[in-house]
């Protein structure tokens, strides 16, 4: 059974029972029935499409971003801004996918030889509660832009927030199996992976589970995107502006309440400014206002779940058991809901629990750095690889360092953010393949070398 909860008061929303056998076996016959008719449509027909999509998804944000809000806490007018970006999203795909995926001629002994990109077929996209609509089409506009046809197993967790997706394209219109929702099980997801007519999968979710979906889509010799947990570091430089870093970092780490895989986690301030900074940063993370989500002025919600909560707050017990240091926060609040407080932790070291795991809610961690080469040595010390950020008045020396950082995006001076313009992805544990940009449409393409004779002597 699905069953959303509400974060906010712990009250039992609604339910949903998850599909059948049988309506899954439908469903994707369904998918794999339309991508037969899909595939041959032209570019401007799949951009019409995804834009009426978009139009849709405007013109109805405050529904969906009220959905948000109810299943996953998230504050409205972050809802809001998800919605407008999921938009963007397809937006964008239906302006630039036809230029991402023309055919790109290259030298070779024939008359003419060249690459051009054609739709897999089904796709598959396993996605998480933290951002429903957006990771939605962070997975399914690219994929559709291509001609491909889309399932979307969705957390159990947000089913209404799934089935509003779903709808969306109803509502304009789309083919009846060009993107389907399905409620499934652990072992459903696998049968459909195993699935003849899926040809690919795309999950964005923990490491434990991409190491699953990786292993599962490997047997079936299918490819797979995996956009998995990090523990992204941010490096103040001794030279750095504080103002901006304490600011933007703030901004970085509790947006979403801090549940979002590409937030500031490991903060690393070189030693001559640490204090000050520390300071700055404390400042505004206590002007932070916690609340209800469905207030306009909250900017800190709860935790999606009482269980992420808990886990959070073992985190931050075993470090300050360890020697860290608590300068905000770290008590669960008496009363409904699962809020956790933002939390300050300083003076942590590397090999404290909230430094060797990932922490997703509103806990703040800085560390000390004797020197630049240090903090660069701290940051890359992690299992993870998603997103890293550098501060500092030497623009060109964090250009040098953007080499050396083990991250898949790298941000100087500014917060760390997807972009549908910008591939976005990790390395080691974080994941493999790339999502968004002109590197994300063609992940779920065949590659498809066409040579021309005759030879050319």
């Amino acid at each position: 059974m699905f069953i959303a909860t509400n974060p906010t008061t712990g009250v039992e929303l609604h339910r949903y029972a998850p599909h059948t056998d049988d309506e899954l076996n439908r469903i994707v016959d369904r998918s794999a029935e339309t991508f037969t008719h899909w595939r041959k449509t032209d570019f401007a027909e799949r951009a019409e499409l995804l834009a009426k999509v978009a139009r849709q998804m405007r013109d109805d944000e405050e529904r969906l971003a009220q959905l948000m809000t109810v299943e996953m806490g998230k504050p409205i007018n972050e809802a809001r801004g998800e919605v407008q970006k999921a938009a963007w999203c397809a937006e964008h795909y239906a302006k630039n996918g036809a230029d991402y995926l023309a055919p790109v001629d290259l030298p070779s002994d024939a008359t003419h030889s060249y690459v051009q990109h054609l739709p897999l077929g089904v796709i598959l996209g396993v996605l998480p509660w933290n951002a429903p609509f957006w990771l939605a089409f962070r997975f399914c506009a690219p994929a559709i832009m291509a001609g491909n046809t889309c399932l979307m197993k969705h957390d159990s967790h947000v089913p209404a927030c799934a089935e509003a997706i779903a709808e969306v394209f109803q509502q304009v219109g789309a083919p009846a199996g060009l993107l389907q929702n399905i409620r499934a099980d652990h072992d459903q997801v696998e049968r459909v992976i195993k699935d003849d007519a899926v040809q690919a999968v795309s999950l964005t979710g923990s490491s434990g589970a991409g190491s699953k979906v990786a292993s599962l889509a490997a047997s079936q010799i299918k490819p797979a995107v995996l956009e998995l947990g990090g523990s992204d570091p941010s490096l103040v430089l001794a030279d750095a502006d504080l103002d901006a870093a304490a600011e933007t970092l703030t901004l970085s780490r509790i947006i979403n309440a801090g549940q979002s895989c590409i937030a500031a986690k490991r903060i690393i301030v070189e030693a001559p400014v640490y204090d000050a900074f520390v300071e700055k940063f404390q400042g505004h993370l206590a002007e932070l206002r916690m609340g209800d989500p469905a207030e306009e002025s909250t900017q800190v919600g709860p935790i999606a779940r009482e269980d992420l909560r808990q886990g959070l707050h073992r985190q931050v017990s075993m470090t300050v058991e360890q020697g860290g240091r608590c300068l905000l926060g770290g008590e669960i609040p008496d009363g409904p809901g699962f809020f956790y407080p933002v939390t300050l932790l300083v003076d942590v070291t590397p090999q404290m629990q909230v430094s060797c795991e990932e922490t997703f809610g509103p806990i703040a961690v800085v560390m000390k750095a004797d020197s630049v080469e240090h903090a660069l040595a701290m940051a890359n010390d992690t299992p993870y690889g998603l997103a890293a950020s550098v501060w500092t008045a030497d623009t060109a020396m964090a250009v040098r360092m953007a080499s050396d950082l083990e991250a898949g995006q790298v941000a100087i001076n500014g917060i760390v953010k997807t972009d549908p313009r910008l591939p976005s992805g990790g390395i080691k544990r974080s994941g493999y393949g790339r999502e968004l940009g002109p590197h994300g449409i063609l992940e779920f393409v065949n590659h498809q070398q066409v040579w021309v004779g005759p030879k050319v002597s």
